[in-house]
């Protein structure tokens, strides 16, 4: 298989050959019918044993990470306000909460929990992260998210929601796009406050009764627009010293979010076509934010509904929306077939210069073991993915070298 040729801005980390694979994980599954499957489980829920079985899937499959979906407000069918469906699943658990119980029970694959920066704070979420990286030794990452929905909004008090038109482009509306500038300050921020203690700050000398050296940790001083964060964290630097930061991008400006601040952008492709022009902005944005030459992955969304046969694949499906009540529609391609089509979309996206993919599970129950029993072996078979964990850290899985400290001496 050839590998992905690279763009000018040198931004694709080393051995590209083999592709990545992540997981979203949302509630029972993708399909809002999902939780009505037979394998669904959704008695167990909102129990960490749910969560910790299906993150131990993942890992049996080898897979880099998992994301965990998460919001300010229940799920709803509708744009940018709560509906009234009762058939559908409603209420999470705190992902971030959810990753730090579920990082004892795994050894290898990343944990990248979502967090909404708007109505956040970043001290507090970079504590998180940074303990999420501790406790899973070098595991954690964050998926960022904005939010422009009024509800959100309404529950913290603190601002009005943006009023957008959703009849055009939101993230193009200058309210939305504050909105991601916002993000990527509160970004900067939590990358800061990570290097504000650095790596042998802790010296635990009983015999002296030095527990840390003052002279390590650091203020970080940040005045911008949106924030003023002094620092230092009250939590050591992590053992990747940065964890690894996500976002999912379908603009121009998230796209400028993934060139400022991120290590890994999760995009939405229909084609190959389309896929290559989604990574040429995106080290566009990379290069204007001076970044070039800075290894970025470029994950593609895809939903899945995977089974060995495709009359199978669209049978269930079409049974789903029946349930539902109506077609299912995603802003990612939604792919339906076996796991041999679904490793030949994905070489071929993957030429177009995608790095890896973050395939989202119609039904949990059914296709994330699907995903790992069944496309992950075909893909060994083609010398496409690992047949081992070849690191201890997240980073370290994605050929991410571990940042230096921003505060520290010679």
């Amino acid at each position: 298989m050839s590998s992905p040729s690279a763009s000018s801005s040198s931004s694709f980390p080393s051995s590209p050959s083999l592709l990545h694979l992540a997981v979203a994980l949302d509630g029972t599954g993708w399909h809002p019918a999902s939780w009505r499957e037979p394998v669904a489980r959704p008695r167990e829920l909102f129990t960490a044993g749910y969560w910790a079985g299906l993150v131990a899937e993942a890992e049996r499959g080898l897979l880099d990470f998992v994301t965990f979906e998460d919001g300010l407000a229940p799920q709803s069918s509708l744009p940018l306000a709560p509906d009234e469906r009762t058939d559908q699943v409603r209420g999470r658990l705190d992902a971030v909460l959810t990753a730090a119980r579920i990082a004892p029970l795994t050894r290898h694959i990343g944990l990248v929990p979502t967090a909404v920066v708007t109505h956040t704070e970043p001290f507090h979420l970079s504590k998180a992260i940074a303990t999420l990286d501790h406790v899973s030794g070098g595991r954690a990452g964050l998926r960022v998210r904005i939010s422009v929905r009024p509800d959100e909004a309404d529950h913290f008090g603190r601002r009005s929601a943006p009023r957008v038109d959703l009849h055009r482009d939101l993230a193009a509306q200058p309210a939305v796009t504050e909105l991601f500038d916002e993000a990527a300050d509160y970004v900067e921020v939590v990358r800061r406050l990570w290097d504000s203690w650095e790596d042998d700050a802790e010296i635990r000398d009983v015999a002296t009764g030095r527990f840390v050296d003052r002279d390590k940790l650091h203020y970080v001083d940040f005045e911008g627009r949106f924030f003023r964060v002094k620092g230092p964290s009250i939590t050591p630097r992590p053992p990747q010293g940065q964890p690894l930061v996500t976002a999912l991008a379908h603009r121009t400006v998230p796209f400028r979010l993934l060139g400022r601040q991120a290590d890994l952008g999760y995009v939405t492709p229909h084609d190959a076509d389309q896929a290559r022009a989604i990574v040429a902005e995106i080290h566009a944005e990379q290069e204007a934010a001076g970044r070039a030459g800075v290894p970025l992955h470029v994950f593609g969304d895809l939903v899945v509904f995977l089974d060995e046969t495709r009359a199978a694949a669209e049978d269930r499906r079409a049974r789903l929306d029946d349930l539902d009540g109506a077609p299912y529609t995603s802003d990612a391609r939604v792919f339906t077939g076996t796991p041999v089509e679904l490793a030949d979309l994905l070489q071929e996206l993957q030429s177009a210069g995608l790095t890896g993919f973050r395939l989202r599970p119609a039904v949990a129950g059914h296709d994330l073991p699907a995903v790992s029993r069944l496309l992950v072996p075909e893909l060994q078979r083609r010398g496409a993915f690992r047949s081992a964990y070849e690191a201890d850290t997240l980073r370290g899985l994605l050929g991410l070298a571990r940042p230096a400290n921003r505060y520290a001496t010679a």
